[in-house]
C-alpha cells in the first residue's frame, strides 16, 4: 500500500526534549505508545482496549501487535504489522485486515524523529480511511478525524515525558 491508498491523513509535531534514542526507545515501546488506548477516556466511551504483542514486541520489521476490547458493549480490534523499522529515526506500522472500529477502517501510522540541538523534531502521523459499515463509515464522517487527531495528540504528549 502506499499514501495514496489512503483517504484522509493527519499529522502532528512536536519538539521533544531528549536524544533521539531516548525518544525512540519511548515511542518504540508500543504498550506504551498505546497506552492511551488502555485508559478509560471520553474518546473510547469510557471503554479501554487491551494490547498485546507478539515476541518481537513490535519492535522488529514484521512484527505484530494486537489490540481488542468493547465499546458501549461492541467488541472492537486491530491487527497491525510493523512495516518499516529504523531505528532511532522512524517506524511505521499498518492494519493488517479491515478493523473492528467504530470511527475509522484501515489504517498506517508512523513515527519520524529528527534531532536538533538538545532536542528531536518528532513527527507522528495517520493515514486512514472510513470504516465499511453503513453505520460506522457513518460514525467515521462525523469522528474519525476527531478521534486521529486526539490519538496522535496523545502520543506527543507521552513523547514529551522522555526526560
Amino acid at each position: 500500500m502506499s499514501a495514496m491508498d489512503f483517504s484522509f491523513t493527519r499529522v502532528a509535531t512536536a519538539t521533544v526534549r531528549g536524544t533521539v534514542g531516548e525518544v525512540f526507545a519511548l515511542l518504540d515501546d508500543h504498550k506504551r505508545l498505546a497506552a492511551h488506548m488502555e485508559k478509560p477516556s471520553l474518546m473510547m466511551a469510557g471503554a479501554r482496549m487491551e494490547i498485546e504483542t507478539d515476541n518481537r514486541r513490535g519492535q522488529a520489521l514484521g512484527s505484530e501487535i494486537r489490540l481488542h476490547g468493547r465499546v458501549l458493549g461492541i467488541p472492537i480490534s486491530v491487527t497491525e504489522k510493523v512495516v518499516d523499522f529504523a531505528p532511532p529515526f522512524r517506524k511505521i506500522w499498518e492494519t493488517t485486515s479491515e478493523p473492528k472500529l467504530l470511527v475509522i477502517g484501515r489504517y498506517r501510522m508512523g513515527v519520524e524523529l529528527t534531532p536538533i540541538a538538545q532536542a528531536v523534531q518528532l513527527r507522528v502521523w495517520i493515514e486512514y480511511d472510513l470504516p465499511t459499515g453503513w453505520f460506522t463509515r457513518l460514525l467515521g464522517r462525523i469522528l474519525g478525524g476527531i478521534y486521529a487527531q486526539w490519538c496522535l495528540d496523545q502520543m506527543l504528549r507521552d513523547a514529551s515525558h522522555v526526560v
